[in-house]
C-alpha cells in the first residue's frame, strides 16, 4: 500500500491530502474514515491545549472535508452566551456574542474561531502519529484474526533463531515462538530449516505487542493456560526487583490489559506473578479466590489447597474452570477443599486414630 503522508503548507495541515490518505486506509485496511478523522481531531485538541496551556477552555478542532475550500483546519473556542459573564474562558456576553452571530440568544453556545500561530507543525505531527497508530492497529488485527482462526492447525515456517530455550519461526507476516517445552526432545533446529508446527496460542504474541517490557525481555512470560473465548491465566516474572511485572502488564488504569482483552473479544485474563515457591505460585494462580494454606507434595507434584468456605466455588470456578487453568498454569495437580471440609477430614482422622488406639488397648486386655 502506498501511504500518503500529511504535509505542512503555510503552517497548516494539508487536509485534502490527509483525507485522500484516509480514503485509502478505509479501502485497503478497513479503517473507518469517520472514526479516524474523529481520532485525529480529538488528538489535535489535546495537543492544542497542551501547547497553549488552556486546559480549562472548551476547544474544538475540525478538519475541513470540503475540497478546495481554502481552509485546512478550524480551531474553535466554544462559549456559552450569558447575561453576565463570570468566567470569560467559558462564557461570553450577549453583546459580544452578537458580533459573531447576530441571531444568537442567551443560553446558546457559539464557536469563536481562533487563528493559532505555529500550531501547524504540531498539528501535522499529531495527525501523522494517529494515522501511523491506526495503520499499526489495523495490521495487527488482521494478522491476529488470521492466526487466531488457525489455532490447532499445522503450519510451515523457517527457523529464524534458536537460542537454546526457544525457537523463533518466520511465518511470513509474523514470528512464531516455540518454547523448549513444546520442542521434540533430541530434535535439532538450525537457522533456515523449514519445519512444520502446530499453532497452540496467540495470547503470548499479543502480550509482546502490547507490553514493550515483554518484547524487550525485561519481563518474562513463564507460562500461559487458556480456554479460548472464556478465560486465560498468564504467569509473568521479572528478575529486576524494581519492576512490578503484573502492574506493567496491566498498565496505567488497566489500559494495556484492556487492549489485549479487546483483541480477544472480551476474554477474561488473569495476570499472575510467577514464583519459584510452588505454594506461593499456586495460591496466586487460583486468583481471584483467597487461599488459606497450600500443602505441597513435591514427589507427586500434588498440592492440597485450603480456602475459606465462601471462596470454594470461586476457587473451583464454573465447571471447574479456575482450578483447571491454575493446574495447567503451574503444572501441578491441585485438590481444593473448604476450611470446613478440611476440619471435618482432620476430625475424622483423629477419631479413627483414637478408635484404633482404643482397639489396641482392648485387644491387650
Amino acid at each position: 500500500m502506498k501511504r500518503k503522508s500529511t504535509k505542512i503548507q503555510n503552517n497548516e495541515i494539508d487536509t485534502e491530502e490527509l483525507l485522500e490518505a484516509m480514503d485509502e486506509l478505509e479501502k485497503e485496511n478497513g479503517i473507518d474514515k469517520k472514526i479516524l478523522q474523529e481520532s485525529i481531531e480529538q488528538a489535535l485538541v489535546i495537543a492544542y491545549k497542551k501547547n497553549f496551556d488552556c486546559n480549562d477552555e472548551n476547544i474544538k478542532i475540525v478538519l475541513d472535508d470540503e475540497k478546495n475550500s481554502g481552509k485546512k483546519m478550524h480551531v474553535y473556542q466554544e462559549k456559552t452566551v450569558v447575561d453576565k459573564v463570570e468566567d470569560d474562558k467559558q462564557e461570553i456576553s450577549l453583546e459580544d456574542a452578537k458580533k459573531y452571530d447576530k441571531n444568537t440568544k442567551v443560553g446558546n453556545v457559539i464557536n469563536i474561531e481562533l487563528i493559532p500561530k505555529e500550531f501547524g507543525r504540531i498539528a501535522a505531527q499529531t495527525a501523522r502519529q494517529i494515522v501511523t497508530q491506526k495503520i499499526r492497529e489495523a495490521s495487527r488485527n488482521v494478522i491476529f484474526n488470521t492466526f487466531a482462526d488457525k489455532k490447532g492447525e499445522i503450519i510451515t515456517g523457517l527457523v529464524q533463531k534458536n537460542n537454546g530455550n526457544a525457537v523463533v519461526l518466520d511465518l511470513g507476516k509474523i514470528e512464531g515462538i516455540m518454547p523448549k517445552r513444546e520442542q521434540i526432545p533430541g530434535e535439532k533446529y538450525e537457522v533456515n530449516d523449514k519445519i512444520k508446527a502446530c499453532i497452540i496460542s496467540v495470547v503470548r504474541r499479543l502480550f509482546e505487542i502490547e507490553i514493550p517490557e515483554i518484547y524487550e525481555g525485561v519481563i518474562e512470560i513463564k507460562s500461559i493456560s487458556r480456554e479460548a473465548g472464556s478465560r486465560s491465566k498468564v504467569a509473568v516474572y521479572s528478575p529486576n526487583p524494581n519492576i512490578d511485572p503484573v502492574g506493567s502488564c496491566v498498565g496505567q488504569k488497566g489500559i494495556r490489559i484492556q487492549n489485549i482483552i479487546n483483541e480477544l473479544n472480551g476474554e477474561k485474563i488473569d495476570v499472575i506473578e510467577w514464583n519459584e515457591d510452588p505454594s506461593i505460585f499456586i495460591s496466586a494462580a487460583l486468583l481471584p479466590a483467597q487461599v488459606l494454606a497450600v500443602d505441597i507434595k513435591e514427589d507427586e507434584k500434588f498440592a492440597e489447597v485450603i480456602v475459606p468456605d465462601d471462596q470454594l466455588s470461586l476457587a473451583i470456578g464454573k465447571a471447574g474452570q479456575n482450578a483447571k487453568l491454575a493446574a495447567r498454569l503451574t503444572s501441578w495437580k491441585i485438590d481444593i477443599k473448604s476450611e470446613s471440609q478440611f476440619r471435618e477430614i482432620i476430625a475424622k482422622k483423629q477419631e479413627e486414630e483414637a478408635n484404633s488406639v482404643e482397639e489396641e488397648i482392648n485387644a491387650k486386655e
